[in-house]
């Protein structure tokens, strides 16, 4: 009774929060567009850029509450692999420039591959994976996003592999429960809830799939 208690009140309280934190988004994008000066424009992106943080985090804790109710319902539909993660890697080439590092995607051979899942949820583990190797990356650092088949299985691998802050030994078993932020990352001074790739391994594993980390510290 106290869990799904506790499941209710992070349901009913992100719904709250993210409602305001949409429109207080919008006002920020509203006051970008108009003429301001340079130190106002700053104050903007700033402010911009923490609303996005906290509604991401609302997001976050939503989406594990749904999984921990079993109602993060999925959608199983015919989906072309190559064509979203090519896509997913475009919409975030900015991202990494913005940070000075170089993203790439290694495709397959095949142009497409279609496989059976929900497209949105698959977009956003794959999303959540990108997103980290650029968040916990170094100055002139590199992304690959590669996708190939696995042989004699009827399995797609995809591999994120980034230059980055990398994870230790003991760090790694713990990455995927929730709420666990590293001792890397905190050195980052990264925002985040601890709840991303606890989402990630819940969306990959219900498809049928499995995902893991390996990494060198101080090597990605």
């Amino acid at each position: 009774a106290l869990l799904r208690a506790k499941r209710e009140f992070v349901t009913i309280a992100s719904h709250q929060l993210r409602t305001p934190l949409t429109g207080i988004n919008w006002a920020w994008e509203t006051l970008a567009s108009e003429p301001l000066t340079a130190e106002q424009q700053n104050l903007v992106r700033t402010g911009r850029e923490a609303s996005m943080n906290l509604l991401r985090i609302v997001e976050d804790l939503l989406q594990t509450a749904q999984i921990e109710e079993g109602k993060f319902g999925y959608q199983f539909t015919e989906v072309d692999i190559v064509g979203l993660a090519r896509e997913l890697v475009a919409e975030r080439e900015v991202a990494a420039q913005s940070r000075g590092l170089k993203l790439y995607f290694d495709s397959p051979k095949e142009p497409k591959i279609a496989l059976m899942a929900d497209r949105d949820k698959l977009g956003i583990a794959l999303a959540n994976l990108i997103d980290n190797a650029i968040k916990y990356n170094v100055p002139g650092g590199e992304i690959t996003v590669t996708l190939e088949r696995v042989t004699e299985k009827p399995y797609v691998q995809i591999s994120v592999k980034d230059t980055g802050l990398g994870i230790s030994p003991e760090t790694l078993p713990k990455l995927f429960t929730k709420f666990f932020r590293g001792e890397e990352i905190k050195e980052a001074q990264v925002n985040g809830s601890g709840l991303g790739l606890y989402i990630v391994k819940n969306i990959i594993r219900r498809h049928g799939g499995a995902i893991w980390a390996e990494s060198t510290p101080r090597r990605g």
